[in-house]
Formats: structure tokens, sequence, C-alpha cells
């Protein structure tokens, strides 16, 4: 089977639904942000502090060039990684592309717990007050690319084990008719 990439905005669920549905389709699952940290030995603060955005973008797009070549997995991409290096076209043509989306509040209810703010290097000097606004521009500034993703797929509904379970199911149910 062909890679299914998950994009979307920072904490709408691409690691947390990537790791059901893997298991659910009996496929692999590829955080590509790890998969950065392991192919370069370094994190993804560090690569952004020592290198810069722009070096990183560089090696985002070579480790996506990666994982498009390999079959029967889920890739749980990074949230900027459709709008840079035509990510978009290279992902839309080896897979199916599914966008997960949940409103600006939720995105920022999730960013603002300490585990994900510390390891986002975009916000993570932002006092919290500002990090809605922050969302939101990020947001209109990158939904032209998310909206290219042959999939849309509301990814609100993740907060407990138990709905995480549902709705991978449902995208379970959605992907499989659209692959098959």
């Amino acid at each position: 089977m062909k890679p299914v990439f998950l994009i979307g905005y920072m904490c709408c669920g691409k690691t947390t639904l990537g790791v059901e549905l893997a298991q659910q389709m009996d496929l692999t699952f590829i955080d590509l942000d790890e998969y950065i940290e392991a192919v370069n030995g370094m994190s993804i603060i560090e690569i952004f502090d020592e290198m810069g955005e722009q070096h990183f973008r560089h090696l985002e797009t070579e480790a996506l060039r990666d994982v498009a070549a390999m079959s029967d997995v889920i890739i749980g991409c990074g949230g900027g990684t459709p709008c840079h290096n035509d990510n978009m076209v290279l992902m839309n043509a080896a897979g199916t592309t599914v966008w997960l989306t949940t409103s600006p509040e939720v995105l920022t209810a999730r960013l603002l717990l300490p585990k994900q703010k510390n390891k986002r290097p975009k916000i993570l000097a932002l006092p919290d007050n500002e990090v809605l606004d922050f969302v939101n521009n990020e947001l209109t500034a990158r939904t032209p690319y998310y909206q290219q993703a042959q999939l849309h797929f509301d990814s609100t509904d993740i907060e407990t084990a138990q709905a995480t379970t549902r709705t991978a199911h449902h995208l379970t149910t959605l992907l499989e008719s659209v692959i098959s």
C-alpha cells in the first residue's frame, strides 16, 4: 500500500491518531520529526537553534522523500511540512494525504500543555496569552497548502484513549473506502 500522509497544524492529532490508525490498519507509523532526529542525531529544537529553520526545511524534505518511497506506512508530518519545497506535490503523488482539522481554540489548548509547548520551537518563547493569535495567523498562512490534501478529516475528538480509538476507526473506514 502507498503511504498515507497525515498533515495539519501542530497538535491536531497527527501522532495520536497516526499511532492508533497504524495499529488498526496493521501498518507502520512514522513520525517525520522523529525520523529527522534519528537521521541527523539532533532534536528538532537543536536543528532550529544551530542551523536555522531554512536548513531544517531542507532536511525535512530529504526525510520526506525517504519515507514517501516506503510502503505500508502512516506518516505523521510536521505542521509546516506541506508548506515548503513543493512537499504537497510530492506527498499527493506518492500516496494519500489527509488534512486533520480542529479549531484554533482546541489546537491552542493542546499546545499550551507543558509537554507540548516545551518541544515546539516556534511557540516556546511566546507568552501563553499570545499563542492563540499565533495559531490563527499561521493557520491563515498554511491553510492553502493543507487544503491541497486529498481528504479532510475532523480530529477534534481524541482527548481520551477511547475517543482516539473511535476517531481512528472512522478514519480507517474512510481510508479503506478511498484506497480500495
